[in-house]
């Protein structure tokens, strides 16, 4: 007799269980199944079978596993809880077991009926050996496929589920509770904030937490499709609507019907695009590229954006109307300077991913790099965090890592900038870096940095000061004569930068270079103090190693 050709579930066996009102039939399936190398445990009706399958679930005893039937093969006809009932609760409550029924007098209705109820297979008494090994194939092969689902939804809980946002700064909290609250519902949602910041995994969030989480879910970057293209990326064509479209093409919308659209960028969209994209959310129709016909589509739309949409709308760049339409529910996501005290948290998220990823035995970060990190301003936010926590866990030779292990720009604290991302009328590419002393809504008013420091100025000299005067050196008695002469009009302002200067470098001292708590001192928020640090060419890292 062959055994089954399907590999052994855990503990090596297939476990199923076996229910029928006759102790002879039972005993004999369950024999001919021990042959198979099943463990088997047998029921004399549906009331005890639902007891073995509790028991099961939880494990016989405290001390042992538990371990769930694969499959149960039931008889139709029996006392207290039928074959039909039973297959009804186990259908309901164990989906992943799968049932294999049994009749001595089948008929095609109870067949048909038992099969739509979500049995595998239906089979007549006496049971031929070889029809109820294929049969339990089947059955053991559904119950395998069913526990992959089981686990593949699982990990799409741990990837887009509130649990996989990582952070406890108010603003983050006001963002979870925001998401509890429009998940539910099919309101069009926009999301502003820098690039990096998690717009991606929020928007997945908001999906998986709603009725549609079945159903697809779809992104497109609207700053990464040519303009040209947006239109059939979007909305599809038909076959010969333009050169090169050699057939029919499902747009994004309607590959999106019944679950969730998400647009990022959707700042980048054209005038003409903006005015298609305002009919399909008011109307949920359009029509394909080169066709008359047209669609109705029922999806949910998302929409983020990486510049202030407010400013592009004030500018002429951002139709007003289009900005009233989507912005229902909107969520801003801080940039990870302004959420500080998430940093460790999202390290050690970091570094247990990657070091499990890569096969690394990583324990944690050490103080002074952990200090490093947390001093970096990121402009790439989230996203460089963690590309910096993974090069990190790659080059590390040791089990803690080190500043040593960081790269050379997180010890500086002095990023390479770029133009600033959040600036209207500026869009900086995917691998561009972001400014890091200005917060959003500031970004566009904050002065470029000139040539020289790392912060705009020349490290030899500080702007109202001699290049050898000395930083002790009072710049009122010490003014240079050129100053004096030549640009009496910023006397006064030259004269009050180095006391500034002073002044807010004692606090970082006196702070342990910690920025939220200088500004604390200070009694200035942390934006105002980055603003203040950039135009006097304060570098941190440097005055903390002088």
């Amino acid at each position: 007799m062959s055994a089954l050709k399907l590999n052994p579930g855990e503990g090596g066996v297939h476990r199923v269980l076996v229910v029928d009102d006759d102790p002879i039939v039972a005993e004999s399936l369950a024999e001919f199944l021990r042959n198979e190398r099943c463990d088997v445990t047998t029921a004399l009706d549906g009331e005890e079978a639902l007891l073995a399958i509790a028991a099961a679930e939880k494990g016989e005893t405290p001390s042992s596993p538990a371990r769930p039937f694969e499959v149960i093969i039931s008889d139709v006809a029996m006392p207290k809880i039928d074959g039909m009932e039973l297959l009804k609760r186990v259908v309901s409550d164990h989906p992943g077991t799968a049932m294999l029924m049994l009749t001595g007098y089948g008929t095609i209705e109870n067949a048909v009926r038992a099969v739509r109820m979500g049995a595998t297979d239906f089979l007549t008494k006496p049971v031929v050996d070889s029809e109820l090994r294929i049969a339990l194939e089947r059955a053991l092969r559904q119950a395998a496929l069913q526990a992959e689902n089981r686990e593949l939804r699982q990990q799409l809980d741990v990837r887009f589920g509130l649990d996989s946002i990582i952070g406890a700064d108010p603003r983050m909290l006001k963002t979870y509770d925001l998401i509890e609250a429009v998940a539910p519902t099919k309101t069009t949602v926009l999301m502003t904030g820098e690039s990096g910041t998690g717009k991606s995994l929020i928007a997945h969030a908001i999906h998986h937490r709603s009725p549609r989480r079945s159903k697809p879910f779809v992104e497109l970057a609207c700053g990464s499709i040519p303009e040209t293209l947006l239109e059939s990326e979007l909305f599809g064509h038909v076959k010969g609507s333009f050169t090169g479209a050699h057939a029919d093409k499902t747009g994004k919308f309607l590959a999106a019907s019944g679950g969730t659209i998400f647009l990022d960028e959707i700042n980048s969209a054209s005038p003409g695009m903006q005015l298609k994209l305002l009919r399909v959310l008011q109307e949920r129709k359009f029509e394909p590229v080169g066709s008359n016909e047209t669609v109705e589509v029922d999806c949910r739309v998302i929409l983020a954006s990486n510049q202030a949409l407010e400013d592009l709308v004030a500018s002429g760049r951002f139709r007003q109307d289009l900005y009233y339409r989507i912005n229902v529910v909107k969520i801003e996501l801080p940039p990870l300077r302004e959420r500080v005290s998430d940093i460790t948290m999202l390290v050690e998220h970091f570094l247990k991913y990657h070091a499990a990823s890569i096969g690394r035995v990583v324990t944690g970060v050490d103080t002074q790099a952990m200090d490093a990190l947390r001093r970096y301003p990121f402009p790439g936010n989230v996203r460089e965090l963690g590309n910096i926590i993974e090069r990190a866990v790659v080059l590390s030779r040791r089990p803690t890592i080190t500043i040593d292990d960081l790269p050379a720009h997180v010890i500086t604290g002095s990023p390479v900038t770029t133009a600033p991302m959040w600036s209207p009328g500026v869009m900086a590419s995917p691998t561009q870096q972001l400014p890091s002393t200005s917060s959003l809504g500031e970004m566009s008013t904050t002065p470029h940095p000139k040539p020289g420091g790392p912060f705009g100025h020349p490290p030899q000299a500080h702007a109202g000061t001699d290049a050898s005067t000395s930083p002790t050196t009072s710049p009122i008695a010490a003014t240079p004569a050129s100053t004096a002469a030549g640009e009496s009009s910023h006397s006064l302002e030259a004269a009050m930068r180095e006391p500034e200067r002073r002044i807010i470098l004692d606090a970082l001292k006196a702070s342990g270079y910690n920025r939220m708590k200088a500004a604390e001192r200070l009694g200035i928020n942390r934006t105002t103090l980055y603003k203040k640090m950039r135009q006097l060419g304060i570098d941190p890292a440097k005055e903390a190693a002088s």
